[in-house]
This record gives C-alpha cells, sequence and structure tokens, in this order.
C-alpha cells in the first residue's frame, strides 16, 4: 500500500478539537467530512464533550479504543504537540494540522514546529502542515479541510502552498464546473511537502494531470528525482510566485550575477519536465486541456476559422508558441478546395467564409483532421448572422471522437450570442476560449509536453579517470585554513590543471626576480596580474600588464603593479604576482558555476570577456542530470554555438573542446561541494582544443 493512502483513503478519521460551536473550525471541518459523502467512521475527539453532531465524543484519539488512519487537528498551538504524542501512542498513521501558531509567527513557533516534526518522526507519522486549510478527494469521498465547498469530481490533483489560493480556485471550479481529485493545501510543509504529493498523485488512477502552486521547495534534491519521474508519466504544471532570496547568489562572479534568483528554479523545472506557467490564467487554461484533450504526437496544428483576421492572429500566435502550421497533402487540399465556396482558403488557415453554417465547418474540420500531417485543431467561430453554435459545437465534439487522438480547441470569439455554444462545447469535453492567443497557448503546453514525457533518461556528470582530487583537497584545505573564501588565480589553476581543465600555466611570484624566473620557464611572451583573493576586477585599477617580452618588461611590470595596486586597495593582502604563459586570441567564451541553496550546482555557457553581462548569452544547466546529451544541448541554445559552427565564412571552432571542459567543470563542482561559484572566463575557443585564461573559484 502506498505511504499516503491512509490519508487520502482512511478508514476512519478523527476530528481533534471537534466543537458543538457552528461557528468554530472543529464543528466546520466535522461536518465538511460528514456532508462529503465520506463512507468511513468518524471519531470527534473532545475532552469536555459527550456528544458532536450526533456522534459519540472521545476524550483523546488514544481513548478510541479502534484504529484510526487520519486525526485532523484543530486544537491551539500549543496543545498540538500532546496530541500528535497521543496519536502516535494510538497508532495514527498521518495527522493533518490545521492549526496555525508554528514557524510563520516567530522564533518560539518555529521551535514549537520543531518540535512536532521529531514528535511525529519518533512515532512514525506523516505530517500535512501545519497552518494548513486541509485535504481533500473527491472519489474517496472525504474533504478534511475548513473550505467552504466540495469540488466537483474530477481528475486534476490540486496542491497548493497557499491556503487562500486553494479555496478561492475551489470556488472558482464550482462556477466553471472544473471537477479535481484532490486539493491538498500544504502550509508550513513541517513535514510532507509538494514533491511528496506529486510522488502519490503518479500512482494515483483517479488523477490524470498534476497542478501545484508553490512560493518556494526545500529539498530540492527530492524534487528533481520526483518530477523528473513523474513528468514521465502524468503531466506536472506548476505556478512559481515568489523570489526566492534563498536562492540568491552574492553575484561576487559574472555567472552569480547572471544567474539570478529565479533562473535556477526555471532551469530545474526544465531539466525535469514541469510544464511552468507564469498566471493562474494559464494554470488552469492546462489543467481543463490537458484534462480533456489527448497529448498531440507533434506540434502541427491546422486552424478552421470563418473569419480572416482571427485566422491571421491564430497562425501568428502558432509561431510565436514554436507550434507548426500544417502543411496539407494534395489530397486535403484537393478535397477542401472541391467543396468550399471560390473565395474560401483552402491551405493553413482554411477560412469557411463568413456565411458558413455547421456543413462546411464539419466538412472542412473532418478534412484537416483525416490528413496525416495535422496533430491538432483550433477551430474559430465568429458571431456572424448565419452563425449556428450549438450545432457546430455539436459537430467539434463528433468529430472529437472520431479523431480520438487528436486534440481540438475551440474559440468562440463573441459574447450572448456564443453562449449556449460555448457551454456545449466545455460540457462535452473541449475547452472553449474566447481569443485565439489563449487557444494556441493551451495547445502549446500539450505539444510542450508532448515533446518532453518520451524524453531519453536523465543522464549524470561525466566521471574522468585522470583527476587528481587530492590536489583540490590541499588547494582547498590551505584556503581554508587562511579563512579566505576566494582563490587565488595560481590556486585556481592548480585546481582545474588537477580535473584536467586545459588552463594557460600560472605560476605566482612574490619577487620581480622570481616573475622572471616563471616566465623564463613558461616561455615569453607572458602576462602579469596581481595575485590578491580580495581585488576581483584587475583590469580597472591597473593590476594587469599584457604582452611582456623580456626579463626587463617582468620587472618594470612587476613593480608598476605593485604601486598601483597600493595606491586603490592600500589595505589589500597582497601575495605578488601571477605569471601567466600567454596564449594567441581566440573566441571568448565563459563556463561557470553559481551553487544554488534548492537545487546545487547550475553550471552555464555562453559568450565571455568583457561583454558577457551586457549580452547574457548565457545557458544554464543543473549538474543534476547533466550528462553530455545535456551539455551539447546547452551549448546549442547559445549565440556562442553559432560562432562555434562558423559564422559568415569562419572556420569551425572545437565544440568537443567545449563539452569536455563543461562536463570537467561539472564534475568538480559535484566532487567538492563547498565550491560556491567558479567562473572561467574568458575561456579561448580554437579551431582545435580550448584554454582557460581566468579563473575565479570562491568556496563556502
Amino acid at each position: 500500500m502506498h505511504s499516503l493512502d491512509a490519508l487520502f483513503r482512511p478508514e476512519s478519521v478523527a476530528v481533534v478539537g471537534a466543537s458543538k460551536n457552528r461557528e468554530k473550525l472543529g464543528n466546520v471541518i466535522l461536518r465538511n467530512i460528514l456532508r462529503s459523502g465520506y463512507k468511513g467512521l468518524v471519531y470527534p475527539v473532545n475532552p469536555k464533550e459527550q456528544v458532536i453532531e450526533e456522534l459519540k465524543v472521545y476524550p483523546a484519539v488514544s481513548s478510541i479504543g479502534r484504529p484510526v488512519d487520519l486525526a485532523v487537528v484543530v486544537v491551539p498551538a500549543e496543545r498540538v504537540l500532546q496530541v500528535a504524542a497521543d496519536c502516535g501512542e494510538a497508532g495514527v498513521q498521518n495527522i493533518v494540522v490545521i492549526s496555525a501558531g508554528f514557524k510563520e509567527t516567530g522564533k518560539e513557533g518555529l521551535a514549537r514546529e520543531r518540535d512536532l516534526v521529531e514528535t511525529c518522526r519518533i512515532h512514525g507519522i506523516r505530517l500535512l502542515g501545519p497552518n494548513c486549510v486541509g485535504v481533500m478527494d473527491t472519489h474517496t469521498p472525504l474533504n478534511a479541510s475548513f473550505a467552504a465547498g466540495f469540488p466537483l469530481k474530477g481528475d486534476i490533483a490540486f496542491v497548493s502552498q497557499s491556503g487562500a489560493m486553494l479555496v478561492a480556485i475551489l470556488d472558482w471550479s464550482l462556477q466553471t464546473g472544473l471537477g479535481f481529485s484532490r486539493f491538498v493545501s500544504l502550509g508550513n510543509k513541517a513535514d510532507l511537502n509538494e514533491a511528496d504529493f506529486i510522488s502519490d498523485a503518479v500512482t494515483d488512477e483517479n488523477t490524470k494531470v498534476i497542478l501545484c502552486y508553490i512560493e518556494d521547495i526545500r529539498n530540492g534534491a527530492h524534487f528533481l528525482e520526483v518530477a523528473d519521474r513523474a513528468t514521465r508519466v502524468k503531466p506536472v504544471i506548476m505556478l512559481k510566485s515568489g523570489t526566492s532570496h534563498a536562492g540568491a547568489q552574492a553575484a561576487s562572479s559574472h555567472t552569480g550575477a547572471l544567474a539570478g534568483s529565479d533562473i535556477a528554479y526555471e532551469t530545474a523545472f526544465r531539466q525535469t519536465g514541469v510544464i511552468r506557467v507564469h498566471t493562474m490564467s494559464e494554470l488552469f487554461d492546462l489543467a481543463t486541456v490537458f484534462a480533456r484533450q489527448p497529448v498531440p504526437k507533434s506540434a502541427r496544428v491546422a486552424v478552421v476559422t470563418n473569419a480572416g483576421g482571427p485566422g491571421i492572429v491564430a497562425t501568428d500566435s502558432i509561431e510565436a508558441k514554436g507550434l507548426e502550421m500544417a502543411r496539407f497533402n494534395r489530397d486535403t487540399v484537393e478535397s477542401l478546395r472541391r467543396e468550399l465556396p471560390l473565395e474560401a482558403n483552402v491551405f493553413n488557415p482554411v477560412d469557411v467564409l463568413g456565411d458558413a453554417r455547421v456543413e462546411r465547418f464539419s466538412f472542412a474540420l473532418d478534412r484537416v483532421l483525416s490528413d496525416e500531417g495535422t496533430d491538432s485543431a483550433v477551430v474559430l467561430v465568429c458571431p456572424t448572422a448565419v452563425a449556428e453554435p450549438v450545432e457546430t459545437a455539436a459537430a467539434l465534439v463528433e468529430a472529437s471522437r472520431k479523431f480520438a487522438q487528436k486534440s481540438i480547441l475551440a474559440v468562440y470569439m463573441g459574447g450572448e450570442t456564443l453562449a449556449a455554444g460555448a457551454e456545449f462545447l466545455t460540457r462535452h469535453g473541449i475547452p472553449c476560449f474566447t481569443f485565439p492567443e489563449l487557444a494556441v497557448g493551451a495547445l502549446g503546453g500539450l505539444a510542450t509536453y508532448g515533446r518532453i514525457k518520451d524524453r531519453p533518461e536523465k543522464g549524470s556528470v561525466p566521471d574522468y579517470e585522470e583527476i587528481n582530487r587530492d590536489t583540490v583537497k590541499k588547494v582547498l584545505a590551505r584556503v581554508q585554513e587562511e579563512r579566505r573564501r576566494t582563490l587565488l588565480g595560481s590556486e585556481a589553476a592548480r585546481i582545474a590543471e588537477a580535473y584536467g581543465i586545459p588552463v594557460a600555466p600560472l605560476r605566482l611570484a612574490r619577487r620581480a626576480r622570481e616573475a622572471v624566473a616563471h616566465a623564463a620557464e613558461l616561455g615569453y611572451p607572458v602576462v602579469l596580474k596581481v595575485g590578491s583573493p580580495e581585488i576581483i576586477h584587475k583590469t580597472d585599477i591597473g593590476g594587469v600588464r599584457v604582452g611582456l617580452k623580456t626579463p626587463e618588461e617582468i620587472r618594470e611590470a612587476f613593480w608598476e603593479i605593485m604601486d598601483r595596486v597600493n595606491q586603490h586597495f592600500p589595505h589589500a593582502t597582497i601575495y605578488g604576482v601571477e605569471v601567466q604563459k600567454m596564449y594567441p586570441r581566440g573566441t571568448e567564451l565563459i563556463v561557470g558555476v553559481s551553487r544554488d541553496l534548492q537545487f546545487g550546482p547550475m553550471i552555464a555557457f555562453g559568450l565571455g570577456g568583457i561583454y558577457v553581462n551586457l549580452l547574457k548569452d548565457v545557458a544554464f544547466r543543473l549538474s543534476w542530470g547533466m550528462g553530455e546529451r545535456e551539455i551539447r544541448e546547452m551549448v546549442r541554445e547559445t549565440k556562442a554555438y553559432t560562432l562555434m559552427r562558423g559564422y559568415r565564412g569562419e572556420k569551425p571552432l572545437d565544440i568537443d573542446a567545449m563539452v569536455n571542459i563543461i562536463g570537467r567543470v561539472g564534475r568538480l563542482v559535484t566532487d567538492f561541494p563547498e565550491i560556491v561559484e567558479m567562473d572561467i572566463n574568458p575561456v579561448f575557443s580554437y579551431q582545435k582544443g580550448a584554454a582557460a585564461l581566468d579563473i575565479k573559484i570562491t568556496i563556502e
């Protein structure tokens, strides 16, 4: 039996804090359970009462004397811990804590919530909440909440971190006729969270699509694994609101500045196949089409309309959403040409003209859906004088039954004149919209899921034999002993070399004569850079000299750098001057890392150099699930890839070399989680090979 079965399909429920007063939540919840049609046993619990709502009342859950699968707790916060312990003694498997007064109230509430979680853990209880509205399952049926109403039976599971959002959507759904399988209010997510309910909904035979409204994700690693498995079975559509301050970076590197606060969520959703939306309207538009229409096998859309303008708007929207206008075969075109009026457009979009009655709509729709090049259809109806909205709606329903593997969406562009037809469509499972853009946007979600549900299994960061972890451990240990967060360039170069990342050789010189000796070893010409972890933008203060070809130039540059640094940063710790072999100029790229608190290392790739923050040509991937295929996809998403393939007659660059560098960087930051930021900027990319010129590493 699945671990949450007793939460959604309990054989018995106890309401702890049940009340005779119909104005109190303890009574509202009890009556909601009874009125929902729940068939199991219901036990009110209140030590001060004997009978509530004609049911015998018990002083405690442990006094019931029979198994209790689910306890709904609505007592003052200071008594919840005692109730949880009593439930544990009675063998209760799940508790829903409605009560507020926990971490949302401050330090004392946080301590109380931690004690509650520990008590539940000791007794093996799964906890929903605290500070939540409750839980509902329309197929059990069970309404263990204080919501004013019970959803219609359907196949959409809705998981919400906001209780107010949940009750508002419930009220809206009753008006629109949209049915749900489950409603879950997460509350404080002290134990059970969105990942747990997504995982359970995937196994629920009554759920077809999973909706989530979330404000944050706590356990990123668990969410990634669950979401990746779930979206291969059922669509998961998520509205993530707010900005994650916890995920914000210090932005001491280019990558940190580019990543921002929301990129990690966007990247996590994309890699796991979660469809992200940005408005409530999108969330429920997609829910409607996923619940009522099949997922098309491809993105080829046919448009049938009785008005040319809306047909053009639909066409523009289809292209904007990355869908394709279906191309009809010759037989389809000839058939349309024979039967439709001479003035009709027989290519996509098919314009059946303003005087079209139901027969013309029905014929055109049948023809385009019969075409093998069509995967879905959008039918636009404008309220002309001869329009037959209800009859046309019936024809769409019949076509949907005949072409059961193809999606049909309707757009009834009008008000009262078309209302009856729109209502008929909705009642018979054809999503109906007022404007073409909304319908195409929803269809885009269906097509997107069609692409991602059968995606290849996730990869993993490549492992490399020729790496030296011990060298990295020693370098990082020394930096930590010195209580530094930023590595010197020479230290970063040693780490890169240890992981097989090609880097221009770099040596630290504390005196001018050491710099001359290093230059002789490396070979002229060389570059000199100030060696200080406190100075990030070295060029801006004259801390870099390039193209040095003689010992005299090196000695002069050494002292010039030291003088300039002392002027601008008189209190900075200076370790010396770094001497680096000067490489021929290549195409400047960037490979970076920004560690997100929820999801771990996030790898960036794009155009580098001084314009990186201006152009912002960068793609991101979490190191989780980042195999070679994902790395190559990331590279292809950038404008840098266009240059690397050979732009305007230029010879192509070594893409494999960059893929190798990205993979090794991913391996490094996976092996060493103390690395929180890393920039390799620039990486010079050549026709053969690549070389890292400047590496910055920041550790915890």
